[in-house]
């Protein structure tokens, strides 16, 4: 599971940043069927996390409403350079995560 992240590379101490995330995942929501008629087991992200500097700055639970390739906008605001890593993990218990850097200037 692969994710496209946007934040902005630079911004000042105190900026509320707009963060984008986009998780690649096919969400299968458990009612749909193969060709022969047999059920596609459910398979959804159901845990999303973003840490910066090391501390929980957005949480989601995520349900079979969400669309396959979830994308999710939140806002963070820029405290110190560092890394935002996210997290995730799906009912089949696969785990992904990615980091994308900020830097923040005085």
């Amino acid at each position: 599971m692969a994710a496209r992240i946007q934040i902005p590379s630079i911004a000042k101490r105190g900026e509320i940043v707009e963060v984008r995330v986009l998780i690649q995942h096919p969400m299968e929501t458990g009612y749909r069927r193969d060709d022969v008629g047999r059920v596609i087991k459910r398979n959804v992200i159901h845990a999303l996390s973003c840490r910066y500097g090391g501390e929980e700055v957005f949480r989601a639970d995520l349900s079979s409403g969400i669309a396959a390739n979830p994308y999710i906008q939140f806002y963070t605001v820029a405290e110190a350079s560092g890394e935002l890593e996210f997290t995730w993990v799906d009912d089949e218990g696969k785990q992904g995560s990615e980091r994308q850097s900020i830097q923040v200037s005085a």
